[in-house]
């Protein structure tokens, strides 16, 4: 983390002195480092930061004395847009780290598709749990949901590619397009699930040169074209929502696939079979999950389901820090694949965090300086920070067939 924000860090001081914020002891740097420690050795309150502060160095700052009530004011003020700054700028650093590593493998489907597209993303929306009751702000409310947060996410880095916050914990998916839109470049493949239904949006976003991939809502649709049949695979260019309604018909490709006695079907814009191969548009979407698990991690493991502070600025802090604190992870996941040349979704991200207290007491003895090598070691196997896979699974071979046959025909 030093390595990485400590030239970023200090680069924001333009930043911080437009916003008319001037030199003190609890400055830009200190409460970088204090609120990322909180979440890396996830400090429980902001009493015990402050224990910390006054008898620990925190990564690139010196122990300081301070007062609990000093620290407490500065989480409430010290503005969210610095941390949201910094994990802009880190973003490309670490796409740049990650296109360096050669050794871990990619998965068949992202590796055809990222010849076709520049880009692979992934959307999706989750509602932040309620606040803290006690604080003494919220007293007088039965419940208060902390809000709504949106993240787009590179399908191949798995990094955070851009974040909106909306206040109102039940906004509708449908009404974050416009935000949506101003991210996504051309040749973009977009990867979203059935909360974001909108026919004219799925236009507009053609219209940007971008393509899409998506579960089919119950809806009429009338076939045009049949591009592949088989006992587990149907492949068919359909006008969805033939019938007289307020939104206007789009052609579409619809692909069918049956796994076990289920049928699942994905839509898409993307009609050339040779652009996107029928498996391998189902692949994709069922690796959607990613941004399911990433949630998952940065609420559960980092700790965002347990909003600080019922302020407005204090929420966006928590939120900008845990997702930069959830990129560095990252980075380290993909370098620990890398080195062992395994893909990164074998690296388990939640045992890989819980190592660093491993790692940090073998440092401290003095047996090792390493990170990456102390994970990577035959001797630390037993941390469980590569997935198990059992030795009698067989992985299957991924159709890339624009057109499979019956004989050829297999689930992803």
């Amino acid at each position: 983390m030093s390595e990485l924000l400590t030239p970023l860090i200090y680069k924001q001081f333009s930043h911080y002195k437009q916003l008319g914020l001037r030199e003190r002891i609890l400055g830009l740097p200190l409460m970088v480092a204090a609120v990322l420690t909180l979440l890396w050795r996830q400090v429980p309150s902001v009493r015990e930061l402050c224990r910390l502060l006054n008898r620990e160095d925190l990564l690139w700052c010196s122990s300081i004395k301070v007062s609990q009530q000093a620290l407490s004011k500065r989480f409430l003020e010290f503005p969210s847009s610095v941390f949201e700054q910094v994990m802009m700028e880190l973003i490309p650093q670490l796409k740049a780290r990650w296109l360096k590593r050669k050794n871990r493998p990619l998965t068949a489907s992202i590796k055809f598709t990222k010849t076709k597209f520049e880009r692979i993303w992934i959307v999706d929306g989750s509602t932040l749990e309620a606040l803290f009751r006690h604080l003494q702000s919220l007293e007088d409310k039965t419940s208060l949901l902390a809000g709504k947060i949106y993240v787009l996410v590179d399908l191949l880095t798995h990094l955070p590619v851009a974040i909106a916050f909306k206040e109102n914990p039940y906004h509708s998916d449908t009404k974050i397009w416009g935000w949506l839109k101003s991210c996504i470049p051309s040749n973009t493949l977009l990867i979203f699930d059935r909360g974001f239904y909108d026919f004219r949006e799925f236009a507009a976003l053609v219209s940007q040169d971008a393509a899409w991939i998506t579960r089919l809502k119950k809806a009429s649709y009338r076939v045009q074209k049949t591009l592949s049949k088989t006992p587990l695979l149907i492949d068919q260019i359909i006008e969805l929502g033939h019938k007289q309604g307020k939104a206007k018909p789009i052609i579409v490709r619809l692909i069918e696939v049956k796994r076990g006695k289920t049928w699942y079907k994905y839509i898409t814009s993307v009609k050339d079979p040779s652009q996107l191969p029928p498996y391998v548009v189902a692949d994709l979407y069922n690796r959607r999950w990613r941004i399911e698990t990433a949630f998952c991690l940065v609420k559960r493991l980092l700790g965002l389901a347990y909003i600080w502070t019922g302020s407005l600025n204090g929420i966006k802090l928590q939120i900008w820090a845990t997702w930069l604190f959830y990129a560095v992870l990252l980075d380290v996941a993909d370098n620990v694949a890398d080195e062992l040349a395994v893909e990164t979704e074998q690296i388990s991200i939640e045992m890989l965090f819980r190592s660093f207290y491993h790692f940090n007491h073998a440092y401290n003895q003095g047996t090792t300086t390493d990170l990456i090598a102390y994970l990577t070691s035959p001797l630390n196997q037993d941390l469980g920070i590569v997935k198990y896979q059992p030795k009698s699974r067989t992985r299957d071979v991924l159709d890339l067939s624009p057109y499979p046959d019956l004989t050829e025909a297999r689930s992803p």
